[in-house]
């Protein structure tokens, strides 16, 4: 059995609404939230949630080990070196990426992701590359070994800071990534389930009211 990573990147100064994952949604931060629905995957062995060394995401730290999580502490800016360094560390062999500020990620589609990657033996497995899912239901999985070229060959501040656009650009050609994006049967991609800002955080906290923290991502639509 791989050893399978799930990588989520948090840190408080966030642009639009600084400190949100430390914002509380029912009876736990979005933070905790978050790490509760990822830890419901079957197919990851680690979650490790990959902050900086600013002293600010201290909290964070605390807020990671609070829910049995690992935490890496690295670039603030260089994100792509960020999950590269936490990957190497904890010997990942596959990669799941997901962001913070996707609190009600779906256990279900991250593992689908997974076994997509096992089974098609591609280099690059996500739902992004033509949206079809709420955002906020964003959901990558990658090989180490995809994630160390990208790491070795981007060199933009775009790409570095972004992590995989690298991989997604470059998959025409003899040298390209081998990618594959998974769709939902209907375009939901105009939902919003994502947190970026104070609007976002009431629709979300609402959802989370209405239908708890351990359903699917499609009850959330319910009555919203």
């Amino acid at each position: 059995m791989k050893n399978v990573i799930a990588i989520t990147q948090a840190r408080m100064s966030s642009t639009r609404l600084p400190g949100k994952v430390m914002k509380t949604m029912g009876s736990q931060t979005m933070l905790g939230l978050h790490i509760s629905r990822i830890s419901r995957s079957r197919k990851i062995t680690k979650l490790v949630v990959a902050t900086t060394e600013n002293s600010a995401d201290d909290i964070i730290v605390m807020e990671a080990r609070k829910y049995h999580a690992e935490v890496f502490r690295g670039s603030e800016t260089d994100v792509l070196d960020r999950y590269y360094q936490a990957a190497r560390t904890f010997n990942a062999e596959i990669i799941i990426r997901i962001t913070s500020d996707c609190p009600l990620i779906d256990p279900v589609l991250i593992d689908r992701a997974i076994v997509l990657l096992e089974e098609s033996g591609k280099d690059y497995v996500a739902n992004i590359i033509k949206l079809s899912f709420p955002d906020g239901q964003d959901t990558e999985a990658f090989t180490f070994a995809t994630l160390e070229r990208a790491w070795k060959e981007a060199v933009t501040p775009y790409d570095r800071e972004h992590v995989t656009p690298y991989i997604r650009t470059h998959a025409i050609g003899a040298k390209s990534f081998n990618i594959l994006n998974f769709e939902n049967e209907t375009d939901l991609s105009n939902i919003r389930m994502t947190v970026d800002s104070a609007e976002d955080f009431l629709r979300v906290e609402e959802m989370v009211k209405l239908h708890g923290i351990e359903v699917g991502w499609k009850e959330y639509l319910i009555n919203n």
